[in-house]
């Protein structure tokens, strides 16, 4: 009877334990999340419930087999390439189980992409059925998926369909250390026939016409050059700017600024930037105080905290900067945004 109302009173809990979303801890490549040891609980069939070696567990918290678990005991479970999915699909006797972030404050989805394995931040949008980059704090994202045997663990009744893999990238985040395309043109002309011995030739040499011997007469030419990119205006974003000005109160900044290279915004006009004062998905416009240029570029994060950014306000794409005349150097700018 005892036994009972023990298996009775632990069972809800056991049930309930298993429908709280997963929440991702750790830094790339340690990740995992945690799980808090049940009665008749071992490394065996925790290692059941997460699709994942016992002799992966024990190690990983830096424990002992032999020594076993304690009741409520909360453990570490890695997630590793056997158990852990960001592309491709589950095995025909697995399901995916969605492992969440929780959003920190001012953290947009290129941190999110950066901490896990650089997931796309496209492919973290159409996970989460997100339209914008724009993610509250505290937001539970899915920035992955757990590998569980559909008949082996409690976890399966948590069990998504993961919609499908997107074959290339269009947000820029991705795309941060690409060059501009580079084109290469090439023009091949005809050798010219060489001239016969005049001895041999038993009639004299037709006069080639002039403009068929200037053609001939031009070398064999390869030119390496840059895409010529289109002027936008102070790009694309200009008119939500003008928006969020429209409702909200605008705060100046001044200081210095520098570049990242991206890929986009050469042919569409779409710049983007890193600032620490405003939140992801705000719209800032960047003069620079030598030209007078303007651009609008979109926030995608905060400026990481490395040393080659001290004393710098903002980081913004080289299209942007090309625009406002600047190159790929360090320049002093004026900052406009609402927050």
């Amino acid at each position: 009877m005892k036994r009972l109302l023990f298996a009775l009173f632990f069972f809800p809990l056991f049930v309930l334990a298993q429908h709280k979303p997963l929440i991702v801890e750790g830094v790339s490549p340690s990740l995992y999340v945690t799980h808090t040891v049940a009665p008749k609980e071992n490394y065996y069939s925790i290692g059941r419930i997460y699709n994942i070696s016992p002799k992966e567990i024990a190690p990983f918290n830096n424990l002992e087999m032999e020594k076993g678990l304690s009741l409520n005991q909360v453990i570490k479970i890695p997630l590793s390439q056997s158990n852990f999915l960001q592309e491709g699909n589950a095995a025909a006797d697995e399901v995916l189980v969605p492992v969440y972030h929780t959003t920190k404050d001012k953290e947009g989805l290129y941190r999110v992409s950066v901490n896990y394995n650089k997931v796309p931040t496209e492919t973290i949008q159409k996970w989460n059925n997100l339209k914008t980059a724009n993610v509250p704090n505290g937001t539970n994202l899915i920035v992955g998926y757990l590998k569980v045997k559909k008949d082996l663990s409690p976890l399966s009744a948590q069990a998504k369909t993961k919609p499908a893999d997107n074959v290339s990238q269009a947000a820029p985040v991705s795309k941060l250390l690409a060059e501009p395309p580079l084109v290469v043109k090439q023009v091949e002309l005809e050798k010219p026939v060489a001239a016969t011995p005049k001895e041999t030739l038993a009639e004299p040499v037709k006069k080639v016409p002039e403009q068929t011997a200037s053609k001939e007469a031009e070398p064999v030419t390869k030119e390496l050059t840059r895409t010529v990119r289109k002027t936008f205006n102070g790009g694309v974003f200009k008119t939500d700017f003008e928006k969020q000005t429209k409702t909200k109160a605008v705060q100046d900044e001044a200081g210095e600024a520098a570049t990242f290279k991206s890929t986009s915004g050469w042919e569409d006009g779409k710049y983007y930037c890193l600032h620490n004062n405003s939140n992801p998905g705000t719209i800032i416009k960047i003069t620079n105080s030598s030209t007078g240029k303007n651009v609008y570029a979109k926030v995608l994060d905060v400026i990481p905290d490395m040393k080659q950014n001290e004393g710098l306000v903002i980081r913004l794409s080289n299209a942007a900067a090309d625009e406002l005349g600047s190159g790929e150097t360090r320049f002093n700018c004026t900052l406009s945004y609402t927050k």
